[in-house]
């Protein structure tokens, strides 16, 4: 016989005091830091304590007693339930103090290196319809909020409880259904809620995460600013008409939607949604599409990687572009390694300034985009290498293609590997610039190169509004 659980702890009236870590907000009580998310400092509520742990504890708001004067109204209906944007409720200036605050926190807590003063933060072009790419799950049962649950008109054994949304945050299996998202143009919410709708008019089954069956699996969204749309539908097909079904369903939204120029399926037999090492077959037009970035034209694939905000990209790459070339003569041709170059996009960026760019990236699709790209802009003076950058970028390789006068690198989360930095360190460049999404990892790596390099300059970009997220680029000077 199980031992009756003891029931949560109730707070009343607590005060919320800060923005903390992950999109949450945070008070204290009894000698210990109580973090919840979907709040602003200066509210008061009660929050129910669902998880405590020895030097702090997780809450959930039960009741708002009174809101904070420091607050914004959500616009998306969805807001408090999917996670995407848990800044909504925070005015964007509020916002960006807050990333600014945490750029200089973790660059100084963590990193520990010698800072100079930090740029203010560049707020985004746009704070809605920003994105050009989103993912969504299909499920066969969809996840309910404890309200719906408790609403008597709704009877879980009846029904279609198929949906398409996104994953609640901490469940693999779990997926909310999402009837308008404010993230990306709103074409995408009339295709995907077509797609829903027509696939649960004919029958179609939708994907058992658990059980992995379920015909219709993932939606991938792409647009472009030059007007172009991409859409890929990944099926697991588990029966022998599967096929003819998915066929059907990618007719009808080809005819319903003609803006789609790149569509593109895959029957995905993994047990997870990566499509990396999957055979993509094009339905209907293209297999890419293009964006412009100033007077340059970049190819982007289904697993290329692009900056997921157009505008502000711009901005960024600007930004890694003046640092490389920051009070170097006019006429100075510098040597440059790319790292994590993606597409390409910040190597064919700065190319014309340079003698050559030497780009690296462990997507073989990417690389070969990034190949593309220079031919399109008229770039000869690139050259790019797929696989592993701790394979890659050796100590040959550098004695092979020549020592960098500057490096770029554009990690992902969790920044660089430890040989990577070795190598960097190795090659001594003049300069380096580090593209970071994750001030945390990055200010790890500037201290493992802080003998030396110095930061020279930091400028925070927010490339993500209504979400904590930042990205934040540091120039680094030879001591």
């Amino acid at each position: 016989m199980s031992k009756n659980r003891k029931p949560n702890t109730i707070l009343e009236g607590v005060t919320i005091e800060a923005i903390a870590a992950e999109g949450k907000c945070l008070f204290h009580h009894d000698n210990y830091v109580v973090f919840v998310p979907f709040c602003v400092p200066g509210d008061v509520a009660d929050v129910e304590i669902y998880r405590k742990k020895h030097s702090y504890a997780e809450g959930r708001i039960l009741r708002f007693i009174k809101k904070s004067e420091v607050r914004a109204e959500p616009f998306c209906q969805h807001f408090g339930i999917c996670g995407g944007c848990k800044w909504q409720n925070l005015p964007y200036e509020e916002q960006l103090k807050a990333k600014q605050t945490q750029v200089t926190d973790q660059l100084t807590r963590i990193g520990k290196v010698e800072l100079p003063e930090i740029s203010p933060i560049l707020a985004s072009v746009k704070t809605k319809e920003y994105r050009n790419k989103l993912e969504f799950g299909c499920c066969d049962r969809r996840w309910f909020t404890k309200e719906e649950l408790n609403n008597d008109s709704l009877n879980l054994a009846e029904g279609n409880h198929s949906a398409i949304g996104f994953h609640i945050t901490g469940a693999f299996d779990k997926i909310y259904p999402i009837s308008k998202c404010w993230l990306m143009d709103d074409l995408h919410n009339k295709i995907r809620n077509e797609i829903e709708r027509y696939a649960k008019e004919v029958g179609m089954t939708f994907y058992d995460v658990r059980a992995q069956k379920g015909l219709l699996r993932n939606l991938m969204f792409r647009n472009s600013n030059t007007g172009e749309w991409m859409l890929l539908i990944q099926f697991h097909y588990d029966n022998p008409n599967d096929d003819e079904l998915a066929q059907q369903l990618m007719r009808h939204i080809a005819d319903e939607f003609p803006q789609i120029s790149s569509f593109i399926y895959v029957d995905n037999q993994k047990g997870n949604d990566t499509i990396g090492d999957q055979e993509l077959i094009t339905f209907k037009g293209t297999d890419f599409i293009y964006e412009m970035m100033g007077d340059l034209k970049f190819k982007v694939g289904p697993k290329s990687f692009y900056q997921t905000n157009t505008e502000q990209a711009h901005r960024l790459y600007d930004v890694a572009k003046s640092f490389a070339f920051k009070n170097l003569p006019s006429d100075a041709k510098p040597l440059i390694y790319d790292l994590y170059t993606g597409t390409g996009t910040i190597a064919n960026y700065v190319a014309r300034q340079a003698s050559e760019v030497i780009g690296i990236d462990y997507v073989p699709e990417a690389i070969e985009d990034a190949k593309v790209n220079s031919e399109i802009n008229n770039i000869s003076n690139t050259k790019f290498f797929a696989g592993d950058m701790r394979k890659i970028l050796t100590d040959s390789f550098i004695d092979e293609h020549g020592r960098p006068d500057i490096i770029i690198t554009d990690p992902p989360r969790a920044g660089m590997h430890p040989d990577v930095v070795n190598v960097i360190l190795n090659a001594h460049p003049k300069r380096i610039v580090y593209v970071s999404c994750n001030p945390a990892t990055q200010a790890r790596d500037l201290q493992l190169m802080d003998s030396k390099y110095k930061v020279a300059a930091v400028q925070p970009v927010d490339m993500f509004p209504h979400t904590p997220h930042v990205e934040n680029v540091v120039l680094l000077e030879l001591r």
